[in-house]
């Protein structure tokens, strides 16, 4: 609130559980396809809530723009094939990702860390940026380049990988060679806490 009071804002939507959700609910949003592989996988139903809060959010504010990170980058697919489906009167932003001077992704969960396991963290920042390099460097053989991420992955043997991934940037399908825009996530656990990450790699482009 305090922030949005140095920037200006009019008004702030704030709704507790109890406004969302009156009552059980029985109605909801379910988006197949993009939110079923990478977390889908080991998150069953997490989107579909996620899908379901956003329009009602979505719908009670009249919003002319909703914001999102890319470090979420499967959230973002799957809220802006919500919004072009069902035609919603919005535009959808993607906001980069903020990350630490080490790469690490800005994230509510990074207070969980101990000490040391903040600094495997960023293990997982240098496998995605290896994975570009090999992309720039030529390779397009997606098993070869995912070896290469989890041989760097694997430096840290805390890490309890979920996913190493490289698939298509819109429709989050698997692909067995780098073409076009493609989206290359990691997901894992150190300790207790869970880690995502992402960059977009374009090879449309130089």
């Amino acid at each position: 609130m305090a922030l949005c009071a140095q920037h200006g804002v009019g008004a702030v939507f704030a709704p507790g559980p109890r406004e969302m959700y009156p009552r059980e609910n029985l109605t909801w949003v379910t988006v197949e396809k993009v939110s079923e592989p990478l977390c889908g996988r080991f998150r069953p139903g997490h989107f579909r809530g996620v899908a379901t809060v956003c329009t009602k959010l979505f719908t009670i504010v009249g919003a002319d723009a909703a914001f999102f990170g890319q470090k979420d980058a499967q959230q973002v697919a799957v809220i802006q094939r919500m919004a072009a489906d069902l035609n919603l009167p919005l535009e959808i932003v993607v906001c980069p990702t903020v990350r630490e001077p080490d790469g690490l992704a800005v994230s509510s969960r990074n207070q969980y860390l101990s000490p040391q396991e903040r600094k495997e963290a960023s293990v997982i920042y240098r496998s995605l940026q290896k994975a570009a390099e090999l992309i720039r460097g030529g390779e397009t053989a997606v098993a070869r380049i995912a070896e290469q991420m989890r041989e760097i992955l694997g430096q840290v043997p805390a890490l309890q990988v979920e996913y190493v991934s490289i698939v298509d940037a819109a429709s989050l399908e698997d692909l067995p060679r780098v073409r076009g825009k493609v989206l290359i996530a990691v997901a894992g656990r150190l300790g207790s806490t869970r880690l995502i990450d992402n960059i977009v790699v374009d090879t449309t482009t130089k």
